[in-house]
């Protein structure tokens, strides 16, 4: 990873000032339950740009996997409605048709699931599965996609892609399961690429490897990256901005070096403050006290309140994303003035490499 200062590890297309390739603008996501209708999610707003890796970034519960799933359509059963728009290459996703869902769903864009074993169907091979998209979005043929498969196999790094097409899920390893869901969700050449925790459960050698190959994927083929994980060792390693959630909202959006060196929500900061890492040898490890309130719990105001050890006269009224300068976002009114620790880092390494090297 190349060493840098703050803000320079912005894409190129991000910088370039092109337009976003997605644009989620006040999305709410709403769900049923026997109490009522509860809002997951509310004022979302963020951009993705061509070929851009964004990490999104909290603890359990704020919200990263249900904005994913949204963006695909693939709400649970209880799903009771979306708010605000996603524009997708000039369509809202948000308010399209099933078939028009259909035909961007796995095309255009992709994703990878948390836990490949459950992701991919037992009773069907791995190039079943993988060519299965393939056959849905195009009107080739069985060995066309077959020579595909096998192509795209080789590209993720599958080692004798001859034999293991022809594997079902229960004879790979957790590393290849993994590439297999890469490569499955590659095939069509997705313009934007969902991955949900792709390197759980796997050992820190493999997690390593498909990092890289989701990076290098993005780097060549231009295709952009919204990473969603709790790991902010993933992110410095692999993405070029960092956008943190909590509590159903987006509370910070920035450069992933200038999140680190300097973040502007008491929330990132504590984020970055509990890496054993990051801390004191021989201290005690710092920790946000508390818990991410529920959906059937959120508090008025800003939703960080009850944890925050900032929190003033002022923080009780509803918080907005405001422009922090510098294309960086943050819902804070207090941001300007607090001056909030970050990864502390000798001169000679950069941010995102001693963040990662944990």
């Amino acid at each position: 990873m190349q060493a840098g200062q703050p803000g320079e590890r912005r894409s190129e297309v991000a910088r370039d000032g092109a337009r976003p390739l997605m644009s989620v603008r006040g999305l709410g996501i709403r769900f049923k339950t026997s109490q009522g209708i509860w809002q997951a999610t509310r004022k979302i707003d963020f951009d993705i740009a061509p070929g851009e890796r964004v990490g999104i970034v909290g603890e359990s519960g704020c919200g990263k996997t249900i904005t994913g799933l949204s963006i695909l359509r693939l709400l649970p059963g209880n799903f009771a409605g979306l708010d605000g728009k996603i524009i997708f290459d000039g369509t809202d996703l948000a308010s399209c048709g099933a078939r028009q869902m259909r035909s961007i769903r796995g095309k255009r864009i992709a994703m990878i699931f948390q836990e490949p074993m459950s992701a991919l169907d037992p009773v069907f091979t791995v190039g079943h599965q993988i060519a299965e998209t393939l056959r849905v979005h195009t009107s080739i043929s069985y060995e066309e996609a077959r020579a595909k498969t096998l192509e795209m196999l080789r590209r993720v790094g599958i080692a004798s892609p001859e034999r293991r097409i022809d594997d079902y899920p229960h004879q790979l390893s957790g590393g290849m399961r993994q590439r297999v869901m890469i490569a499955a969700a590659l095939i069509c050449g997705p313009q934007l690429l969902i991955a949900d925790e792709p390197t759980t459960a796997l050992d820190v050698t493999v997690q390593a490897q498909i990092l890289e190959l989701l990076r290098d994927i993005s780097e060549t083929s231009q295709t952009a990256l919204m990473l969603i994980t709790h790991d902010l060792g993933v992110v410095a390693e692999t993405c070029t901005r960092m956008i943190t959630m909590y509590a159903g909202e987006v509370i910070e959006d920035a450069s992933v070096d200038e999140a680190l060196v300097r973040p502007l929500h008491p929330y990132t900061s504590g984020l970055l403050r509990s890496l054993p890492h990051l801390s004191p040898r021989h201290g005690r490890l710092p920790s946000i006290p508390g818990r991410v309130p529920s959906i059937a719990e959120m508090p008025n105001g800003c939703r960080f309140r009850a944890r925050c050890a900032h929190a003033t006269k002022g923080c009780e009224a509803e918080q907005a994303l405001q422009d922090a300068g510098g294309g960086r976002k943050v819902r804070c009114w207090r941001f300007a003035e607090l001056n909030l620790p970050g990864a502390l880092h000798p001169p000679e390494t950069s941010v995102a490499a001693r963040v990662a090297a944990q």
